[in-house]
């Protein structure tokens, strides 16, 4: 429709291989959804937000280790796979998201359900901090990868 409202910052159109469906995808987020993103979404950003996350380490991460292994061996691509079974697995309500970031995340945050608490810019790596900033309270992302990893972000506050 050419009369229809821009996209919010951030968001593309795309057509689904597997469906023949349009979807919507946020190149900052990496968040995807069947619904149109509301037009002209413009938001004032926050000074802080408050998010929790799942960071999935491999082989390539800056520190391999964490509390659950000591010598991290996955390659990135399996910590990808991963990320989206956890993806998935929240999507369809098989499990809470603190839940598996309690079992599953390298992050000491992990204790925690996740929670890193309140942060603002310029204290979290740059594409964590862009995904962080550009979501909505309770949207959780897509993969974001980072030196660290590859982190799954819920923000909730």
């Amino acid at each position: 429709m050419a009369d229809e409202d821009p996209l919010p910052g951030g968001w593309e159109k795309r057509m689904s291989r597997n469906s023949g469906k349009v979807y919507y995808f946020n190149r900052v987020t990496n968040a995807s959804q069947w619904e149109r993103p509301a037009a002209g979404d413009v938001r004032v950003e926050p000074d802080k937000v408050r998010c929790s996350h799942l960071l999935v380490k491999h082989n390539q991460s800056r520190r391999p280790s964490s509390w659950r292994e000591q010598n991290i061996t996955r390659s990135k691509d399996e910590a990808l796979d991963l990320i989206q079974h956890y993806i998935e697995r929240i999507k369809s309500e098989k499990d809470k998201f603190e839940s598996l970031a309690s079992r599953f995340s390298d992050c000491s945050s992990a204790k925690n359900g996740g929670d890193l608490g309140l942060f603002g810019r310029g204290q979290m790596q740059k594409p964590f901090e862009d995904a962080s900033f550009a979501l909505k309270i309770d949207e959780m992302s897509g993969p974001v990868f980072t030196d660290s990893g590859v982190h799954i972000i819920l923000r909730t506050g």
